[in-house]
């Protein structure tokens, strides 16, 4: 790296790391952290626990004032069974696209705030621009949560955040919080033949899901609701169910996984002590009448909080004038680590950045050249601002 790399050539050395969630991400850490010292940037490095993954944090301009961070997670999902027609690691372009595995989300966000580093460094900045990129977004928000709390020991924080999740670059001011939680339930086994001396796993299990479906259809009708989502409610789903393992045989255990995306006015500690009550109040008596070694075991898989920025805030303001065009703000229902910065250190907090969800986790991710271009004029607006 001996010269100055466009957003193009950027993203192509990113997505040629393969950073799946389950893989270690320092490859790609360790070229920004190169990239970033050869303009006289240094970085942070916070590792996870096992020394294989690392979140980094720089900051370019003063030490001493808050400014403005750009925030982007490096893991991608899994490219396992897609049927890519190009190389997912290679940055392959066609008609106007680039294809490859994290090419919206959310790599070509971290290429164009990378492409900006050397106009930063040799200039005179009024305002810092901070950069924090973390790993294991994909699995629940899990790195960025250390890089927090190394954050919250900082004697100045950033003053504003902009996330760049790909939302066709539109300043977003909300999202949905989640909450994925695993249930297992303890039957007794028996002989299917004679079923009413034990406990089927199996079938509890089924009625606390039909529960489950009952509270998102009460959310569905009753509310509370918000227009500026696509699904303007609270939701529960089931994703994964397990148990059995001959039919003449009644299971004695059984699990399945559940989420909840909730709204950030609604509490999703009151939805599952709901589900929780359910189980314990309705279901397991019934249980316990057969056996004494039945029961619900409720473990949380991961979550992180809903986000909410008043339209009127300084960060919306701060990144509606970095685009080209005026448009109004919205929400998006998926999560992004916006709301952890929020809740955690009081960073308000916006989401912007290029591609669409849509093109994400499926192959053939792409964020077309147009987006990517977008972005490098949002950022070019950046320096501009901070240059001042």
């Amino acid at each position: 790296m001996n010269k100055d790399m466009t957003s193009r050539e950027l993203l192509a050395r990113l997505v040629s790391f393969d950073t799946t969630s389950a893989l270690s991400n320092l490859e790609l850490i360790h070229f920004v952290q190169e990239y970033l010292a050869q303009y006289g940037v240094e970085s942070q490095c916070i590792d996870d626990d096992t020394g294989s993954k690392a979140n980094l944090y720089a900051t370019i301009g003063p030490q001493d004032k808050c400014g403005i961070m750009l925030s982007g997670h490096t893991d991608v999902v899994p490219v396992k069974g897609q049927p890519w027609t190009s190389d997912p690691f290679t940055l392959t372009e066609r008609d106007e696209r680039l294809y490859a595995r994290g090419s919206c989300d959310m790599k070509g966000f971290i290429a164009s705030a990378l492409a900006i580093v050397p106009q930063l460094s040799r200039q005179t900045l009024h305002m810092p621009v901070h950069l924090a990129f973390s790993y294991d977004e994909e699995v629940g928000c899990l790195g960025v949560r250390r890089m927090i709390d190394v954050m919250e020991g900082l004697p100045v924080r950033p003053a504003m955040a902009i996330i760049g999740e790909p939302t066709s670059m539109k300043v977003m001011i909300g999202h949905k919080g989640k909450r994925s939680v695993r249930v297992t339930v303890t039957g007794q086994s028996g002989h299917s033949a004679y079923p009413t001396e034990a406990v089927n796993a199996i079938e509890y299990a089924a009625e606390l899901v039909a529960e489950i479906r009952r509270i998102h259809a009460e959310f569905k009708v009753n509310g509370p609701f918000d227009s500026d989502y696509r699904v303007p409610h609270t939701t529960l789903h089931v994703g994964v169910f397990n148990g059995g393992t001959a039919l003449n045989i009644v299971p004695n255990q059984c699990t399945f996984d559940f989420e909840i995306r909730h709204l950030p006015q609604d509490d999703p500690d009151v939805i599952l002590q709901r589900i929780q009550d359910y189980a314990a109040k309705v279901l397991l008596p019934d249980m316990l009448g057969v056996s004494v070694k039945v029961g619900f075991d409720f473990m949380t898989l991961s979550g992180y909080p809903g986000l909410y920025t008043a339209p009127d805030a300084a960060v919306v303001e701060f990144a509606r004038g970095l685009l080209s065009e005026d448009s109004d703000v919205s929400k998006i229902s998926f999560g992004t680590e916006g709301g952890l910065f929020s809740e955690r250190l009081g960073i308000p907090a916006v989401v912007c950045g290029p591609g669409s969800i849509q093109q994400a986790h499926k192959a053939d991710e792409y964020v077309s050249l147009a987006q990517l271009q977008a972005c490098d004029g949002m950022m070019g607006r950046l320096v501009e601002r901070v240059a001042r």
